[in-house]
């Protein structure tokens, strides 16, 4: 079976945050849960940087969007204190509910869609998210969404995945093993996925048409923890990702071709740390006005 990308899709926006939501509230939602503490590991250093910026004070109020499991609102909702709240959205129910077992006095969680969201008008300090934004639909009508819900002292502060090409420790076993594999989907490049914010210049387009001001964009380079193993990132490439959903779709022995095709491209990456490849994202700050 060929290798070979599938075509980009060029859907209309409103298909496109169907899909979003499909997934999210099925197959992606219980895929990011199985495989929740090697994300988190995997993400955690980036993360920090990402809530050091926002340095939530005593008493301000704050949107988490893509919210995920609630672990980044916790932080936040620990910052800004009781007299303060953090409102945690995210499009998948499977994750709000997880999201809601922190049971924080001074923290809400919604399911709802960061483009249509009837947030309050001019009434948050920030709006923050931790690889959240790069599945919206439609990315303006989003922002602008979220910059309304902003004080004219309000500020915006997120991570988002530089291009693909920067990020093999996502990109690489998926080209290992797709010599293997049915081709998959490949996303247009203004459709929501992993790598939609790679552009900088999309990213400047996307806030100032949104409203934003005094955009600073940071690239953070460091290296990406996958698993402790190769072993164990291979078995892990059968419950949250692009190999996940190829492998469903594809025979057994070529499954066991892509993960040895996998292994290989990972064995020289395996140290007493376990196994690292390089990743690449933007630390991106603005202001409402």
């Amino acid at each position: 079976m060929s290798g070979r990308p599938a075509e980009p899709t060029g859907k209309p926006a409103a298909e496109l945050a169907a899909e979003q939501a499909a997934f999210w509230n099925g197959p992606g939602g219980t895929g990011w849960l199985a495989a929740y503490e090697r994300i988190q590991r995997s993400i955690a250093g980036i993360g920090d940087l990402a809530l050091a910026a926002a340095a939530v004070r005593h008493g301000e109020h704050a949107i988490d969007v893509g919210c995920g499991t609630g672990g980044t609102t916790a932080v936040l909702a620990h910052g800004v204190g009781l007299s303060g709240h953090v409102l945690g959205v995210d499009i998948s129910e499977t994750l709000v509910d997880a999201a809601r077992t922190h049971r924080l006095d001074n923290a809400t969680f919604v399911v709802g869609d960061a483009a249509r969201h009837p947030f309050r008008e001019a009434a948050y300090d920030l709006v923050f998210s931790r690889f959240g934004v790069m599945f919206f639909a439609e990315p303006v009508a989003a922002f602008r969404n979220l910059h309304r819900a902003l004080k004219p002292t309000g500020r915006l502060v997120f991570v988002a995945w530089r291009s693909a090409s920067e990020n093999p420790w996502s990109t690489a076993p998926v080209r290992a093993a797709a010599p293997f594999l049915p081709p998959l989907p490949r996303p247009g490049p203004e459709d929501p996925g992993q790598f939609s914010f790679g552009d900088r210049a999309r990213v400047e387009r996307i806030l100032r048409e949104s409203g934003f001001h005094h955009l600073r964009i940071e690239p953070i380079d460091r290296p990406i923890w996958m698993g402790d193993s190769v072993a164990e990132v291979v078995a892990s490439t059968e419950r949250f990702g692009a190999l996940a959903r190829a492998f469903a779709g594809a025979a057994p022995d070529a499954v066991a071709r892509a993960k040895q095709a996998v292994a290989t491209l990972l064995a020289p990456h395996e140290g007493p740390e376990g196994v690292h490849l390089p990743g690449a994202c933007w630390l991106v700050e603005a202001n409402a006005a």
